[in-house]
């Protein structure tokens, strides 16, 4: 089915040609940073994880929410899902491909990825966490493969799929709490140290993910003639709605354990991602700007009217996934470390190389992307009007 993605108008191709060029240009500079060393990026020995790593827990969770579609379908037999849950799969197959190649710029040397599989560590979080992701990757693209070469044929998915399709359901939720356990295991960062980090992680996945493919559909169904269902879009605007509502619910709720118990270290990040300490503040408008766009987004989904019109329910969508990317791909990860644990400020803001390296990873992502949907569409398109059971 690989010979769909070879097959395109000009526009697909032009699309193409500016990803692989974008991925060029980052790939250059990533070449610089293996010569030269993550000393080129705005990463210190205070602020050791940066916009890497805030991308990496912000694509987790996009990745694990496909199973917010897969639970209607299997569970409980919504047969208006079987339109979209490739879509869904299939970005969850291009947001851990990026998630693993964020991982793998972080590293510095990319000999040691290798040390997690020829010297594994029980013991280690970061261990369950490449186990989950690898085990995640390969049942997204084994389902979301074999689906579409079956029905490509008129045929049910073969009998086998439907196991692995459960399988999926626990390890999408384990995915985002493995990668909350990475944060939350570190009892120095107080900021971190929170029995709800999980739940906090899960929430904002199961509103940025369905946030973004809504928006997915839409482009596909004005560029293609594959119409993945209003019916469909309504739906998991409603799942984007109750999810962001409970991210917001909990982040409210961490802004009260930390303000109403007055423990210093729980309370100085919050100063500093949004009014800064002693003049030093490069992250407040962006929290400020997500803050924004989070209050925006729950007016615009709460309210019936305003999600059923697709002009506004994008524009939610665009806000909740903005506003999740901000706060939860930048200042989540950038406020545990600020201050450190003597109480001192260093300050991070991604480098000119580390931000065009960051884009290179993205454009994989979207490359990814965009080759799994031209097949996923061309057969679909194919076979149009045919039902296939789930």
């Amino acid at each position: 089915m690989l010979e769909k993605a070879l097959e395109g108008s000009r526009k697909y191709w032009t699309w193409v040609i500016f990803l692989l060029a974008v991925i060029g240009v980052g790939f250059i500079f990533y070449l610089r940073q293996f010569g030269y060393g993550l000393g080129i990026t705005g990463m210190s020995r205070d602020v050791s994880w940066g916009l890497y790593i805030g991308q990496f827990t912000f694509l987790v969770g996009v990745a694990a929410s496909a199973v917010m579609l897969v639970i209607p379908l299997y569970l409980h037999n919504f047969k208006k899902f079987s339109k979209i849950v490739i879509l869904g799969e299939f970005l969850a197959v291009a947001s851990v491909t990026m998630c693993m190649t964020f991982i793998f710029v972080d590293m510095g040397q990319p000999t040691r990825v290798l040390n997690v599989m020829l010297h594994p560590t029980p013991n280690s979080v970061m261990f369950f966490d490449f186990l989950v992701l690898t085990g995640y990757l390969l049942l997204n693209i084994i389902i979301g493969w074999t689906s579409m070469g079956a029905e490509r044929k008129g045929f049910a998915p073969p009998a086998w799929v439907k196991p692995l399709v459960y399988i999926s359901i626990p390890w999408a939720i384990s995915i985002h709490t493995v990668t909350a356990f990475l944060y939350a295991g570190l009892p120095g960062r107080e900021y971190w140290l929170t029995a709800i980090m999980a739940a906090r992680f899960l929430a904002s996945a199961f509103a940025a993910g369905p946030a973004l493919l809504i928006i997915l559909a839409m482009i596909v169904r004005k560029l293609t003639k594959f119409d993945p269902g209003k019916e469909v879009i309504q739906s998991i605007s409603k799942i984007v709605a109750y999810a962001m509502a409970a991210n917001v619910f909990f982040l409210l709720l961490e802004v009260f354990t930390a303000f109403y118990s007055s423990i210093p270290g729980e309370k100085n990040p919050f100063f500093y991602l949004y009014a800064g300490i002693d003049g030093f503040g490069k992250l407040v408008p962006l929290m400020w700007i997500s803050a924004i766009l989070a209050v925006i987004a729950l007016v615009l989904l709460i309210y019936p009217g305003t999600r059923r019109m697709e002009k506004t329910l994008a524009a939610a969508c665009v806000a909740v996934f903005a506003s999740l990317w901000i706060d939860k791909g930048f200042g989540l990860t950038v406020g545990g470390f600020v201050p450190n644990p003597f109480g001192k400020i260093t300050e991070y803001w991604p480098t000119v190389p580390e931000s065009l390296i960051i884009l290179g990873v993205w454009a994989i992502g979207a490359l990814v992307l965009t080759i799994l949907y031209k097949v996923a569409i061309s057969v679909r398109e194919a076979t149009a009007g045919i039902e296939i059971e789930h």
